[in-house]
């Protein structure tokens, strides 16, 4: 089994004035919004829809409202870019990415695996990221070039060399049905080449569970700045990668991402980048033995 290593030697810290209280920050205002999230979910949710399958609730917009208002007030000169509406783009060097509720879906069906996700980016890179997952209270902090943490406690991400025995987590984008693309001949790849593969609606707290060893490997497509951004920073701060389906670097204009503990990174980016059908990937694996001690 899995485990841990220790992260590699992050680069020396960015000099930053008022890193440290940019930080504290954002741990309090996700804290804050995690609360308000918390309290919501006894009461009865108002839905609407932005799509099809893409529902937004009324506790999506009060917790960004919330953190929109505390960063206005705090730093004013400061940029917001927010999933729900809420920006202000002025061409500030910082910028605070917000995803007030990644995993609404889960949040309006009552299944506990919601989050609040707040990075701070520094001339399009992010600084500072912070992912709150109320229903268990987890906390995950990550700044440039000093690491990133649970509740406290240093995170590192796995030492898994092998994909066959590696646990792997994705999502599923809003448009698939509109544009099922290649998505489900990935899934079915990598389903047939990992030990397993978990699917559960929340791509912020996905990347920081690569983060903390849980997973070894997330892939997903068609995502958006304010899911990757501060999940993505834990990665990278973790000792992980993160790049897109090419294996070029991230960037937060892109919207394919990959994270891993780094051993498996190849074999991921080769099963995402097959182009057989359905029918020859089943035959491929039709004959295949079973891994020992395979998880479904």
């Amino acid at each position: 089994m899995a485990r841990r290593s220790a992260p590699a030697a992050p680069p020396a810290p960015p000099a930053v004035p008022h890193l440290r209280a940019f930080t504290a920050f954002a741990r309090a205002t996700a804290l804050e919004a995690g609360g308000l999230i918390r309290a919501a979910s006894h009461r009865r949710r108002q839905i609407g829809f932005k799509g099809a399958i893409d529902l937004v609730t009324d506790t999506d917009t009060r917790s960004e409202r919330l953190i929109a208002r505390r960063i206005r007030r705090r730093f004013p000169d400061h940029d917001i870019r927010g999933e729900e509406g809420v920006n202000l783009d002025r061409g500030a060097r910082f910028q605070w990415i917000v995803d007030p509720l990644d995993g609404t879906t889960n949040f309006a069906h009552g299944f506990p695996n919601y989050c609040v996700s707040i990075a701070l980016a520094l001339d399009g890179e992010p600084l500072v990221g912070v992912v709150y997952q109320p229903c268990l209270e987890e906390l995950f902090v990550a700044v440039r070039g000093r690491g990133a943490t649970l509740n406290g406690r240093r995170l590192a991400v796995s030492r898994e060399h092998r994909l066959g025995r590696s646990l792997l987590a994705t999502g599923f984008p809003y448009d698939i049905r509109e544009n099922p693309d290649q998505v489900f001949h990935r899934f079915l790849r990598l389903s047939l080449s990992a030990q397993a593969v978990r699917r559960a609606g929340a791509a912020a707290i996905d990347l920081c569970y690569v983060a903390a060893g849980r997973f070894d490997g997330f892939w997903e497509a068609r995502l958006f700045a304010w899911d990757v951004a501060a999940g993505g920073l834990m990665v990278r701060e973790a000792g992980g990668r993160l790049t897109d389906f090419s294996g070029r670097e991230f960037r937060l204009d892109g919207r394919e991402v990959v994270a891993s503990n780094g051993r498996i990174h190849r074999p991921i980016l080769a099963a995402l980048r097959g182009r057989e059908g359905l029918d020859e990937i089943l035959a491929q694996n039709t004959h295949a033995p079973a891994a020992a001690g395979r998880r479904a």
